[in-house]
């Protein structure tokens, strides 16, 4: 592994904030975690992205570490799957899905947008299992609609509420014709969440609070194979060859101008992060679309320093 390589100007922006320091016990009582002040707001905007942001970082104790507008409402996009996904799997775990049961896909399932299940011919027959793996793995749009219709949108929403996941809300299914649309769907409303309720649930699935060890190593393991990776897992350091020092399980979630990463990020000082965004400016759905870069580039100096990548890789 070669030399840790600093980053420049940006990472000037880290620093302990005003009585701490960096050392694992910092703050009252000598027991808090270490606290770094960061602008993020203005290190965006110095890279010309004008969007919104709401970040939450913490430890995986669930001690916040970084917080921007964690409680600001944002449409969910694709990181409504991550409650979708834990939800199915304590239904499992109940005894009440059969993960190795078949779902015979029918033309009137398939949906446009992220996935493959639209693109092939009707009378596939996926497991629940695969359905789920989908779900994150290519947020498969079809996948997530089946994964809805079978756990239902009433208990999903009662499943989050019991949660105190006030934020997050399920409204309907995905990429619906207007003649499909529920009435909330017309009236405009848009599935939801934010960055302080996606950290809630990735923080209970990683302590294993929601899920046996079982069914919590196969979220986890789902979670880890998704194959959109433009934020969280974007600047993850590697090694020689080209393999990722840190394992990272997260959830991206894209719509117009909208650009969400949510996940574990298995660095030294393992880390739960939420970045939720609005208002960007390119409309390609690209791994090079501007405002995505400019937001992992000036979220990952942050990550780095929290996960302390310093004394462990390039970041």
């Amino acid at each position: 592994m070669s030399a840790p390589r600093r980053t420049g100007g940006r990472a000037a922006l880290l620093r302990p904030a005003p009585g701490g320091d960096r050392s694992p016990l910092c703050g009252p009582g000598g027991t808090g975690p270490p606290r770094v002040t960061f602008d993020l707001v203005a290190d965006l905007r110095s890279r010309g992205y004008v969007g919104e942001v709401g970040v939450l970082i913490t430890d995986l104790a669930g001690r916040e570490l970084y917080a921007l507008n964690p409680d600001r409402v944002f449409p969910a996009a694709s990181t409504i799957k991550v409650p979708l996904l834990l939800l199915a799997l304590s239904e499992a775990q109940a005894g009440r899905l059969d993960l190795s049961g078949r779902v015979t896909l029918r033309a009137e399932d398939r949906v446009p947008g992220a996935g493959v299940l639209h693109e092939l011919m009707p009378g596939l027959a996926p497991t629940w299992q695969d359905l789920l793996t989908l779900m994150i793995v290519v947020s498969d749009n079809t996948a997530t609609n089946l994964v809805i219709e079978r756990l239902g949108l009433d208990r999903v929403n009662d499943w989050l509420g019991e949660r105190g996941l006030s934020g997050t809300r399920l409204v309907g299914l995905l990429q619906l014709p207007l003649e499909r649309q529920n009435a909330a769907q017309r009236r405009g409303e848009r599935n939801r969440t934010t960055a302080r309720d996606q950290v809630a649930l990735l923080g209970a699935l990683v302590r294993g609070e929601l899920l046996d060890r079982s069914h919590t190593g196969l979220a986890l393991s789902i979670l880890e194979r998704q194959q959109l990776r433009e934020i969280l897992g974007r600047h993850v350091p590697c090694d020689a060859e080209g393999k990722p020092l840190y394992r990272v399980a997260s959830k991206s979630g894209e719509l117009m101008g909208i650009h969400h990463d949510v996940g574990v990020l298995f660095t030294p000082r393992p880390l739960i992060a939420a970045v939720l965004s609005q208002g960007g400016l390119d409309p390609r759905e690209y791994p090079d679309n501007w405002d995505v870069a400019r937001l992992a580039g000036a979220l990952w100096p942050l990550l780095g320093t929290l996960g302390r990548l310093d004394s462990a890789g390039d970041i």
